[in-house]
């Protein structure tokens, strides 16, 4: 079964928060920071989010501007990079800005949990809705799909916090693309970059190892890749 390789970009504070606790600053990053989201998104063929990050950030997961997608077209891509919505339960506001911006297909992944209403609202705005697990989404399966019917080799996603811990108790994450900014948001309900779940025991936690760090100001640039690698992952 061949899956994407999977790369994620978050933007944390000091104190490890990637949003004030009611969400009224919705990151700590930078503009360097921004600029460095656009750069990835020019490396690969699809941009996942979660359903909640789509809502309240008013975010169309494009590439941007027309220096970008030269940037995307140099490198064999697509100009346009493929759109992914992730939402177990379908909970994702059809007036979102998302569903404004037709330049690229929109992909909905999501569960059985998903209403009929509301699969049949998401049918008539997305390109595409599909549903992989009863109760959680199997991410597995739909990343293999993703490879087979919308040739994604590379998969950048950009949070938020519950996707991202949902990626790594399932071992899909390839590598972090994690900058620390110079701020202290607090707050104990403050989002982190793997909110969720969790593990129970450290044996469990998902071990990764650094790659490479930049400091370009005051903001720390870091890659990590996964100590364990997919043995399925065949690219």
């Amino acid at each position: 079964m061949k899956l994407p390789f999977v790369f994620l970009n978050m933007a944390m504070t000091a104190d490890g928060k990637i949003a004030s606790a009611d969400r009224v600053i919705p990151s700590p990053g930078s503009k360097r920071d921004i600029q460095h989201m656009m750069e990835l998104r020019t490396h690969a063929d699809a941009v996942m989010s979660g359903a909640r990050t789509i809502d309240l950030n008013s975010v169309h997961l494009g590439p941007g501007g027309a220096k970008y997608r030269r940037m995307r077209l140099r490198r064999g891509l697509s100009e346009y990079n493929l759109r992914v919505i992730v939402s177990g339960s379908g909970s994702i506001d059809p007036a979102s800005l998302i569903f404004k911006k037709r330049f690229s297909p929109i992909i909905v992944l999501s569960s059985g949990r998903i209403t009929k209403q509301r699969l049949k609202t998401l049918q008539s705005l997305a390109t595409e809705v599909k549903i992989f697990g009863k109760r959680e989404i199997d991410f597995r399966a739909a990343f293999a799909w993703l490879r087979q019917k919308w040739k994604v080799k590379r998969l950048l996603g950009e949070g938020g916090g519950e996707l991202n811990d949902a990626l790594f108790r399932a071992g899909l994450v390839d590598e972090l693309h994690l900058t620390f900014c110079p701020s202290i948001f607090g707050g104990q309900d403050a989002p982190t970059i793997s909110d969720g779940q969790g593990v129970e025991h450290l044996r469990d936690a998902f071990q990764m190892e650094l790659k490479s760090m930049k400091r370009v100001g005051d903001d720390l640039f870091t890659v990590f890749r996964a100590r364990r690698r997919r043995a399925s992952a065949n690219r």
